[in-house]
């Protein structure tokens, strides 16, 4: 089974990462609910595991974001970087085995808390136009509602549940009052909340990225984790917050 991983071609970026080599064309809003097709090659960190039936985020040669939910197997599954039209047998896919799948200490299974599992390559990622890292956000950072940032993946859409191209989607970030007035205490600091505004993502998009962009650079605010189980567009999706999981990767990926 493989993990998808959409990357980004490494460019002379002072960050290194977030700048992708093949500009992404982003209008309006539109929804991976029946969606927009993205620029092939425009998102060049996300990824897929498994038979696309989670995404995941390139963050440096060796490592992969992705959520906890998904519950990737290094023995099981395998993770695709490079990927667009998941028809074509051309594209210059990587493909790549997990040595460890690494899953947040405090992730509660009950509530969807710490959302997160960080993989481990075996081997590492060739840097192209079409693979590169995205940049993390911060433990600073802190957006306000209304930011519009884009989430991709191949999740399940209003016309297929399963794409045949990468989708995208623009979509606003809600601040914790807002999307606690619609999902209440489930809603902790660990969680980012975005859409409600006739977007969403769905299932198959989880683990895959919600990236914002400040300066020509995109960066990981948050990975897809929840919402309704029939993807209705006017309620807040939930997202693990990266900003809040930021030492926990720092101190994971230094440890390993």
């Amino acid at each position: 089974m493989f993990l998808l991983v959409s990357c980004f071609a490494l460019v002379a970026s002072a960050l290194g990462c977030g700048v992708p080599a093949i500009k992404p064309q982003v209008n309006g809003y539109n929804k991976i609910v029946n969606g927009q097709n993205a620029v092939s090659g425009s998102w060049p960190w996300q990824d897929e595991t498994g038979f696309h039936f989670c995404g995941g985020s390139l963050i440096s040669p060796y490592w992969v974001v992705t959520a906890a939910h998904c519950r990737v197997s290094p023995r099981n599954h395998r993770v695709v970087l490079g990927a667009y039209d998941r028809q074509s047998n051309s594209e210059p896919i990587q493909v790549k085995s997990i040595a460890k799948a690494i899953t947040h200490p405090y992730y509660n299974t009950v509530n969807i808390n710490n959302d997160i599992t960080l993989l481990k390559l075996s081997s590492p990622v060739q840097m192209t136009s079409r693979v590169s890292p995205v940049c993390l956000a911060s433990s600073r950072t802190s957006l306000p509602s209304g930011t519009k940032c884009v989430t991709t993946g191949w999740g399940r859409t209003g016309l297929t549940s399963t794409p045949r191209y990468l989708q995208q989607t623009v979509l606003p970030l809600l601040s914790p009052d807002q999307c606690k007035r619609y999902w209440g205490v489930k809603i902790t600091d660990a969680m980012i909340c975005a859409g409600a505004s006739g977007v969403s993502s769905c299932q198959g998009d989880s683990g895959g990225p919600l990236v914002c962009e400040s300066g020509g650079v995109w960066s990981l605010v948050g990975i897809v984790s929840w919402g309704t189980s029939n993807c209705n567009v006017y309620a807040p999706a939930v997202y693990a917050r990266v900003s809040y999981l930021r030492s926990w990767i720092d101190q994971t990926v230094a440890s390993n």
